[in-house]
């Protein structure tokens, strides 16, 4: 069962966090390094997930409800890793007072989305070249 653990990005966990968004985002997908890193990680709250203490997902959260940058290593999908750290962004915000909280889906992803809650609204939008579209879950 993975562990899911809240953690900073300046901190210890950095390089796990960047060398999972690294092989997910940029090497699988194409994203574009620049894009990846778009400044905003330092003020975020991050989860790592790991499996026997080893690094397999991540994800973060905005100040503003914002979730974004779910990636969970090839190896280890389709186990509940990405799901567990949905939830535990989810309950993060819920926490700190959020009434709702959002996301940019890419496309493939919906029905992922959809299974936690999720619902898209308004139209599809390019984001580093790949089809995303808007999705919020009220809390």
């Amino acid at each position: 069962m993975p562990r899911i653990i809240p953690v900073d990005f300046e901190g210890p966990h950095k390089t796990a966090i960047c060398s999972i968004r690294e092989t997910v985002f940029v090497q699988e997908q194409g994203v574009p390094a620049e894009l990846e890193y778009d400044g905003l990680d330092a003020s975020a709250m991050h989860v790592l997930a790991c499996v026997d203490d080893q690094p397999v997902g991540t994800g973060r959260i905005l100040s503003d409800g914002h979730i974004g940058r779910i990636a969970v290593l090839n190896s280890h999908r389709g186990q509940g890793i990405g799901a567990g750290t949905v939830q535990a962004l989810t309950e993060q915000a819920a926490a700190a007072g959020h009434q709702r909280v959002y996301l940019g889906a890419q496309l493939h992803a919906t029905g992922f989305y959809k299974r936690l809650g999720f619902a898209p609204y308004g139209e599809t939008f390019m984001d580093a070249g790949i089809e995303h579209i808007h999705m919020e879950k009220h809390l």
